[in-house]
């Protein structure tokens, strides 16, 4: 085997990879949204998100894109470990379809699907129609790689090295290094096998030796999903932890029952294709793995807690539901950010009720705690949206994309409104240095007016993360904020009357004014939030999902 033979080898591979890799793209992008909803809406019975994990992987052609999407939703607190353990289950089984794609040989038609996907992707004035000529065309680069491939390696079989080589090659544990090297090397267990596969088309792998090398090849399968949880979260860990669990266990039942039993024989006899043989027992090893597992989730679930313990406590200065080290589905990572938002309002919510509560009652006890939250708040703020302009860098459907621009308008209302939670707490501490609080009257008016803005906010919200803004909720909320600046233009006449009269002092009326410009301010910046609901972004963003 010459330079040039190794050199077509590395550019078939390289287009192999390519191919499979652009293929997948363009499916998520495709098809990604539905795969999204259907994973969970459908992952709460473990059968159904095992036959789901499998069913979104053919669709994607990538198990670790599937495992991706999952620990979206783990992190969104949508699917817990136990239902994500089913889906990667099934999306290991899913996997093996491109085995199944190269044993079929399809690689004749690869240049036909080349043209078709390039002029597609080059002339098609529809995104959709675009996502479908990168399907197209990342499945002609996949076969022709493969093509590549299998005619480099033709010449092994006049080297007589390499044929000492396979007629020795029985060593199990040999067979078993080479998978993981392999699938170590090239970071995917689809173009592993499809490497053996080449191998098999040449007559040069024995699939009593090419058992070992999947057995090898599936726990190497482990090492991107290992990889890109060392810095991820624990949940995210313990679920590398369950891909590897799956695929150490299959190696531990496979090995010891193809050494001790015709298994390989039984199939040779079977199938006489040798691609064919390789593609079957790859199937098998994952199908049985995950019979044999999914009835046993929950102590699987429990390894990766004995694996990665829980942490005692987390600062609040972090994510809870993005992972930006785990960088997925753009409809899963728009699901994550939604899930962030609804946190950093809860907190806004939160100091909003505190700083008035402690306006009515003079009391600042709670004044470190609020400045706290309003910390978290600034933080949350400053690193969604540094999170959000590092999505939009991606190719991102354009309803992700709005969605994300619409989520960007929000956040910083939001952190407006939390500015004012501050700036009440700071007419409470100047109530509390001068010593006067407000009379019954003036108590009961300033906790009328954050009943109204507390209750606005909360509607808002939830129309805002359910994208649910019709005309008859906009009017309610038109309603709601008239209603408010009415009560705010009466109560400030109230305030005077109770100056002219001297039943307050000078230094209490200009905290009540301040703190009623303060909620005043708070219903804009709801409104506001309302305005982002109601965009024609979300709109197509609610159709589109």
């Amino acid at each position: 085997m010459g330079i040039s033979s190794i050199i077509a080898l590395l550019g078939g591979l390289g287009a192999f990879l390519f191919g499979m890799k652009y293929m997948g793209e363009g499916l998520e992008l495709a098809a990604g949204p539905k795969m999204k909803d259907l994973l969970e809406k459908l992952t709460r019975n473990r059968f159904i998100g095992f036959l789901l994990g499998a069913l979104v992987t053919v669709v994607i052609q990538s198990s670790s894109a599937t495992t991706v999407m999952v620990m979206g939703f783990i992190n969104a607190e949508i699917m817990d470990l136990a239902q994500a353990t089913g889906v990667i289950f099934g999306a290991n089984i899913g996997t093996t379809i491109t085995s199944v794609l190269i044993a079929l040989d399809v690689s004749g038609i690869a240049p036909i699907c080349i043209c078709i996907g390039a002029v597609l992707m080059l002339y098609a004035k529809k995104k959709r129609t675009k996502y479908v000529g990168q399907v197209i065309l990342g499945f002609g680069i996949l076969f022709q790689g493969l093509h590549s491939m299998s005619s480099a390696m033709s010449p092994l079989k006049d080297s007589a090295v390499f044929q000492e080589f396979i007629l020795n090659a029985k060593n199990p544990l040999l067979g078993f290094l080479v998978g993981v090297v392999l699938c170590a090397v090239i970071q995917s267990s689809s173009a592993a096998v499809g490497v053996l596969q080449a191998l098999a088309m040449q007559g040069l792998m024995p699939l009593y030796f090419a058992a070992f090398v999947i057995c090898g090849i599936n726990v190497g399968s482990s090492t991107p999903p290992l990889l890109s949880a060392l810095n991820a979260k624990n949940n995210a860990k313990r679920a590398a932890c369950i891909y590897l669990i799956f695929n150490i266990v299959g190696a531990i039942l496979f090995m010891p029952l193809t050494m001790l039993t015709p298994l390989t024989e039984i199939l040779e006899r079977m199938v006489p294709s040798p691609v064919f043989q390789v593609a079957l027992y790859h199937i098998i090893f994952k199908v049985v793995t995950g019979i044999l597992l999914l009835p046993m989730v929950n102590l699987v679930v429990k390894w990766t807690y004995r694996i990665i313990p829980k942490q005692a406590h987390e600062s609040a200065f972090r994510f809870e539901y993005i992972d930006p080290n785990m960088v997925g589905s753009p409809a899963v990572m728009s699901l994550q950010v939604g899930k962030e938002v609804e946190r950093m309002a809860n907190i806004v919510k939160q100091n909003i009720a505190d700083a008035a509560e402690g306006l009515i009652e003079k009391d600042i006890m709670s004044a470190n705690t609020i400045r706290e939250r309003e910390q978290i708040v600034d933080y949350l703020a400053s690193e969604i949206t540094d999170y959000i302009t590092t999505v939009n860098a991606q190719q991102l459907p354009p309803t992700v994309s709005h969605y994300m621009g619409c989520v960007f308008h929000v956040i910083n209302d939001l952190e407006q409104i939390g500015d004012h939670a501050i700036k009440i707490l700071m007419q409470t501490e100047k109530s509390v240095e001068i010593g006067q609080g407000y009379s019954e009257h003036a108590k009961e008016e300033l906790r009328e007016v954050y009943r109204l803005d507390m209750e606005l906010l909360g509607e808002t919200m939830e129309i805002f993360h359910a994208q649910q803004l019709t005309t008859e909720t906009w009017m309610n909320l038109k309603l709601k904020e008239r209603m408010i600046m009415k009560y705010v233009a009466k109560f400030q006449t109230h305030h005077m009357q109770r100056l002219q009269e001297k039943r307050c002092t000078f230094e209490q009326g200009l905290t009540f004014v301040e703190a009623l410009n303060s909620f005043t301010r708070i219903v804009n910046h709801v409104m506001n939030i309302a305005e982002a609901s109601g965009s024609e972004s979300m709109l197509a963003y609610r159709e589109k999902n």
